[in-house]
């Protein structure tokens, strides 16, 4: 397994400004780093952080939201073929940086509820689109790992099994799943199980405690976690994902409203210790 951090811990947009955090994310010994995704109106900051990350040797990931006016899964068909057209933006975005995977919850808009649990023709609208989306990142080289969250951010995929069954019915070469901790915590009945049960669908997982806070201070069943991706044989990036209130706008986004931690570098190297000690990579 190749360790990662997740940026979205210092913004949504990474810049300049954000060199220094780069070089000592590198120094701490982090194998990759994973880029959020969400203005995609300029090329040209991804493609200048595309040549720093180049430099330092970092592997690259990234990660993105779909939002109301570009839901895959919306009965109206000019927002279905909207959210193509805007994944398409994000792609040449992410191909701009050398992008390996592309993550997140990309099958349907974050924080848009029904009032109900997904349909049929839901699911038959999210695969259609999808299908879409995942052939044009097969244009760009780059795999698509879909994210599901929990049910207090979003409705359509929700579980580990609901999630593989979605991949699965796309049936695409360039579509995969990830598994993020966080959300299995509050959805599943166990970490262990819940692997299992995506295992020839996962190409990424997200390492998050229960609280968004330093990965080994909370709640997480860990020894679930890293039996499961042990006995499943997963080899991919295993990357921490926290938020803090440094942000304000990320930090109401995510719903964090105290301090999870003193130090953000503190997190990353307490973060990276813990996850080369459980999985074995010490």
């Amino acid at each position: 397994m190749k360790t990662g951090m997740n940026l979205l811990l210092w913004g949504t947009e990474i810049t300049e400004e954000h060199d220094s955090v780069l070089d000592e994310l590198k120094s701490i010994g982090f194998d990759a780093v994973e880029v959020p995704v969400f203005n995609v109106d300029d090329l040209k900051p991804y493609e200048r952080l595309g040549g720093r990350l180049k430099s330092l040797g970092f592997g690259v990931t990234a990660v993105t939201v779909m939002g109301p006016d570009t839901n895959p899964i919306s009965p109206d068909a000019a927002i279905r073929k909207a959210a193509v057209e805007h994944f398409n933006k994000v792609l040449d975005c992410a191909a701009a940086f050398g992008c390996e995977i592309l993550c997140g919850p990309i099958h349907s808009a974050i924080g848009v509820f029904s009032g109900n649990g997904p349909t049929d023709d839901e699911f038959k609208h999210g695969v259609d689109t999808m299908r879409l989306m995942a052939e044009n990142a097969q244009a760009r080289k780059i795999r698509l790992a879909a994210e599901y969250l929990n049910r207090f951010e979003i409705y359509f995929l929700t579980t580990a099994a609901d999630t593989a069954k979605y991949v699965d019915a796309v049936n695409h070469p360039n579509l995969r799943m990830m598994y993020d901790s966080f959300h299995a915590h509050i959805e599943e009945k166990s970490q262990a199980k819940a692997i299992a049960s995506c295992s020839k669908q996962t190409i990424h997982v997200h390492i998050s405690e229960n609280d968004r806070g330093i990965p080994g201070t909370g709640q997480v069943d860990w020894d679930g976690v890293f039996s499961g991706l042990k006995a499943s044989g997963y080899d991919g990036y295993i990357t921490i994902e926290a938020f803090g209130r440094a942000l304000p706008a990320l930090a109401a986004a995510t719903k964090v409203w105290r301090d999870l931690f003193p130090d953000r570098m503190d997190l990353c190297r307490q973060g990276l210790a813990f996850m080369k000690a459980r999985a074995g990579l010490t």
